[in-house]
This record gives structure tokens, sequence and C-alpha cells, in this order.
């Protein structure tokens, strides 16, 4: 029995909010590469009879406080779990950081009270004064470093993605996401589990970091109002960061930071040794001589 397991994507955040990290990303199948540059994993062996349960850990969604910014939220993790084998869980991505409110004028204050990103299956990228967090070991990687040409009004850092950390942010934009991965365990080759952008800063607003590849939601762009993008469901995808949440100077417009996408878990097995018994209602396709379930919400198999 190979899988692919990958954990719901952590949400963006606001005021100069970074990216949400990707969603921990473990895989078995054809030695395909597993998070954070792992070697893939060692398949399953599911004994008949036996009922095995499967998880599908949720997107983080943006948490509102005090009307004015929002926390970024890890994502939920995803498992598969029997009575005869070594669960198999991804963690959810690391919710995104951001900058302090109110006016705070100086680089070393705003550095002291700016909230990192959190970390998770990758971890969520920070605002321009603070590191991204890290990732899980063998799941993914960390959100964007802090520059090394650090100035005040940067972009935000990107979430970290399955297949890489998110890049350094520049003067100009936000950071990208980091990449996801691709994998071909249900016979054709699609990417999941990339980071989200994180936003522009201060009059670079407008100039919000790309979606990493596999699902990664872009940060902030354009009018006033926009909300960042969502990670794409069901490819643990990180939320893309907004410039300012809340109300917007006059009260009466909203930006709202990128929730994450839910996770997914794949099983492929030889057609022969299908039982046939889920709930859950996965999608069963066939590839060659073997059968693949593709379970986008929480169930069971029992072989």
């Amino acid at each position: 029995m190979d899988f692919l397991v990958i954990g719901g994507g952590g949400s963006g955040d606001s005021n100069n909010g970074g990216g949400g990290g990707a969603g921990g990303y473990r895989c078995s199948y054809n030695s395909e590469t597993s998070g954070g540059g792992a070697s893939s994993e060692s398949s399953l062996t599911f004994t008949p009879g036996v009922t095995y349960t499967i998880t599908v850990g949720a997107g983080g969604v943006h948490s509102n406080y005090n009307n004015s910014t929002f926390y970024g939220v890890n994502g939920e993790r995803s498992s598969i779990v029997g009575q005869d084998i070594y669960s198999i869980v991804s963690y959810g991505g690391g919710g995104a950081g951001s900058s302090p409110t109110g006016l705070i004028n100086t680089i070393e204050v705003k550095r002291l009270h700016s909230r990192r990103g959190k970390s998770g299956g990758s971890g969520g990228g920070s605002s321009h004064e603070r590191d991204g967090a890290a990732g899980t070991p063998n799941q993914g990687y960390g959100g964007s470093p802090l520059s090394t040409t650090y100035t005040d009004y940067f972009g935000s850092g990107g979430g970290g993605g399955a297949g890489g950390e998110a890049p350094e942010r520049t003067q100009e934009q936000g950071a990208a996401g980091g990449p996801g991965l691709y994998s071909s365990i249900t016979g054709t080759s699609v990417a999941r589990a990339g980071g989200g952008g994180g936003s522009g800063g201060s009059s670079l607003e407008n100039y919000g970091g790309p979606g990493g590849v596999g699902g990664g939601g872009a940060a902030h762009t354009g009018a006033r109002g926009t909300p960042g993008t969502a990670g794409t469901a069901n490819t643990g995808g990180g939320g893309g960061g907004v410039y300012l949440g809340g109300a917007y100077r006059t009260g009466t417009e909203t930006r709202i930071p990128g929730a994450g996408g839910s996770g997914i878990v794949i099983l492929r097995m030889p057609t022969s040794s299908y039982s046939g018994t889920t709930t859950g209602s996965p999608t069963v396709t066939t590839d060659g001589t073997d059968t693949i379930l593709q379970f986008t919400a929480s169930g069971t198999y029992t072989a």
C-alpha cells in the first residue's frame, strides 16, 4: 500500500502579513521525494479485515482580533492510523506572522514586537522584521529568511513549501511562497503543498508575492478591500497575506488574509488486493493494475 499524506495549509496574516506554510508532505510512491528534501518512505502493509482511519486536515482560517488585525492559524494534521501499523501523520502548515499594530516607528521596536510565523509541516512566513518559521523535518521547509539587506518597508515573507524554502523578500515585493512537490501517485503528475505569498509593504502594498506552485495562495494585490488568496483545496497550500487587515482607514473596507487549503490522503494498491470497503466517499480510480483512493475528507478503508 503506497500513500501520499498532506496536512492542511496554514493561513496568511495581515498588517504586512506573511504567507501561510504548506501542510506537511509524506510520500512512499515510486521513490518520489517527501517534503523537506526527505527520501521516499517505505510502503505500508495492510492486514485483511482491519479498518484504517483516514483523517484529512482542514486548512487554517484567520482569526479576527479587535477588528483591526488577524492572526495566522496553523492547518490541521492529516493521517493514516491502524492498529497494526506505525501511524503516518503529516502536520498542518504554520500560520503566518505580521507587523505590530499602532504607531511604532522605529525598525528596532517593530522587530521586537512583530509576530513571527508559526512552525508547522512547512513554516509560516513573517513580516519584514522577522525570519520565517521552521518546517517539520522530513515534511516541509521554512518560511522566508530575514533579508540580509534589511530596511524598513520591505515586503513580507512567503510560507515554506514541501519542495523548498520560500525565497528572501525584497524592497519591491513580498516573497513568493515556497514550491510544492509533484507526485504521480494518481497516474498523473500533480503539484501540491506550495506556500502562500507574502504581502508587499507600505506604499508597495500592491506588490504581493505569488503563491508557490502546488496550490499556494497569492498575497493581496490591487484595489483596497482585496483579500489574500486561499490555498487550493486538497493540496495543503498555504494562504496569502495582506498588507492591512480589518477595517481599512475609513472603517468601511476590509482586507482578509487567505485561508489555508485543506489536505488530502491518497492510497494506491494492487487492484487484486482492493476490498472495496470504504467510508467517507473517496474518489476511486485505476491506473494499470492498481486502484487509487483519493480521500478529500476523512473516512476509513477496511482491507
